[in-house]
């Protein structure tokens, strides 16, 4: 997470018609790790086991060993980082090395644009693809600076990403241009 001063000499800087930022968990390599350590076990289990207590405690451990590490894997590998664009037509975000899980939010449907300087995992019930009633919904990978759209439809989404200001600030100059007359701070 970078540190931003905030309304510094950013009047005279150029507003850019498409936006790009990313944010990154290095912490969460740990549970990918964890995850490869489960996968490691249930090959070994599965490869060159010594069981003498029948075919379907084995059966079970490898089993179970393989799934947990499959799931902790993607699990942690899908929101080790994020990648944000904001472009004329949309919000796109994108989770993990493969993209997946993606979400694209017309900008036609968005409201409003916050800039929120502290979130995190605890507020949200953890890190990753997450959904509250009471809150709506986010992507988070890390504490810190993010976005909040307010959706025409009175839901919200957030997501956690660098240089959350200069994207807001972006997505304000777009819903002004979209509709004429409309105040840039939406």
């Amino acid at each position: 997470m970078r540190d931003h001063p905030h309304g510094e000499g950013r009047s005279s800087e150029p507003i850019p018609q498409t936006w790009t930022g990313r944010a990154t968990n290095r912490g969460q390599w740990l549970l990918a790790a964890a995850g490869a350590g489960c996968l490691a076990l249930g090959i070994e289990l599965a490869v060159d086991s010594a069981w003498t207590s029948g075919l379907a405690p084995l059966v079970m451990s490898v089993v179970g060993c393989l799934a947990a590490g499959l799931l902790i894997l993607y699990g942690t590998l899908a929101f080790v980082h994020v990648a944000v664009k904001v472009d004329r037509d949309a919000l796109e975000v994108r989770c993990g090395y493969m993209g997946l899980p993606r979400c694209r939010i017309p900008l036609a449907h968005v409201v409003g644009a916050e800039f929120a300087p502290r979130l995190t995992p605890h507020q949200w019930g953890g890190w990753g693809y997450r959904w509250r009633p009471e809150k709506g919904t986010a992507v988070i990978v890390r504490r810190g600076e993010g976005i909040v759209l307010k959706l025409g439809d009175g839901r919200t989404f957030t997501v956690t990403v660098d240089d959350a200001e200069a994207a807001v600030r972006v997505i304000h100059d777009l819903l002004s241009r979209a509709i004429p007359g409309r105040p840039a701070e939406a």
